[in-house]
C-alpha cells in the first residue's frame, strides 16, 4: 500500500513497492513541469524525491502517511529533459522516531539527474 494524497494523484504518479523499505516512483513530465530555460524545473525533481522519500515507509490500513519529511536535501547533477523520471528511494534506517531515507532520480535514458536524502518523523 502507499500513501493516498490528491496531489500525487494530480501529478499523475505511479508506485511499485521493491522492497519492504524501498519504493520506485515514476512521474510523467508534463509542458508545465519544464521551466524558462526548457529543463524540468528543480521544484518537481524536488516533490517527486519527497514524495518518495515518505513512501519508504508503509501508510497506515487507511493509507494515510505515518512519517512527515523535517528534513530534505536535494543535490541537482544534471539538467532533465525527459518524457518521464523516476525515483528511487529506500529508508536506510528506521528509529522509534526518526528514519533516515535516500533516494536517486533517474530520466528517461536511465541518467542520474539528482540525488536526494530526507529525515522523516514517524509520528
Amino acid at each position: 500500500m502507499f500513501i493516498r494524497q490528491p496531489f500525487d494523484e494530480f501529478l499523475e504518479m505511479k508506485y511499485e513497492r521493491t522492497t519492504e523499505n524501498s519504493v520506485k516512483v515514476t512521474l510523467p513530465v508534463k509542458p508545465l513541469f519544464v521551466n524558462s530555460i526548457g529543463v524540468i524545473h528543480g521544484g518537481i525533481i524536488s516533490t517527486l524525491a519527497d514524495v518518495a522519500l515518505c513512501n519508504t515507509v508503509a501508510p497506515d490500513a487507511n493509507g494515510k502517511q505515518t512519517v512527515v519529511t523535517v528534513d530534505l536535501t536535494v543535490t541537482f547533477i544534471k539538467a532533465a529533459k525527459s518524457e518521464f523520471l523516476t525515483a528511487r528511494a529506500f529508508a536506510v534506517k528506521k528509529g522509534r522516531n526518526l528514519t533516515h531515507a535516500d533516494c536517486m532520480i533517474h530520466d528517461d535514458k536511465d541518467n542520474l539527474i539528482a540525488k536526494a536524502k530526507a529525515v522523516l518523523f514517524n509520528h
